[in-house]
């Protein structure tokens, strides 16, 4: 029986990430293959999957939410890359970072910066 939401979310996962969209998810499944499932099908079978806003922008949306949290910086690397898989520029991200110093302040925003710096230039030197 096929599962349309997981069909649906893994699919533009793998736009968003590639290759490592699907390494993410075996890691993930190895400690639960149910927690797995849930995190293709809800946020990219049905949230991403959604008309109203374009990919770059939810990868934006996603950038500015982890760098928020203050502690989602595996995700927030990963989102960035994704954000220029969907098309945003590099500057398009880090003004994003720039506008949560507002929300998130100064020390997540800070961190925030750092890792997307890092995980931009290891992106670039693996194109």
């Amino acid at each position: 029986m096929s599962d349309e939401r997981y069909d649906r979310g893994i699919k533009i996962l793998r736009e968003h990430f590639g290759e490592q969209a699907d390494e993410l998810i075996a890691k993930i499944a190895s400690a639960s293959p149910d927690f797995a499932h849930i995190n293709v099908t809800f946020p990219f079978g049905e949230l991403y999957a959604r008309d109203g806003l374009d990919q770059k922008t939810r990868e934006l949306c996603a950038i500015a939410g982890t760098v928020c949290l203050g502690h989602a910086l595996p995700q927030l690397r990963l989102h960035a890359i994704g954000a220029l898989r969907c098309g945003a520029t590099k500057q398009e991200v880090l003004e994003v970072i720039i506008q949560m110093i507002a929300y998130a302040g100064f020390p997540a925003a800070t961190n925030a910066l750092l890792a997307v710096s890092e995980a931009m230039d290891a992106h670039q030197a693996d194109e």
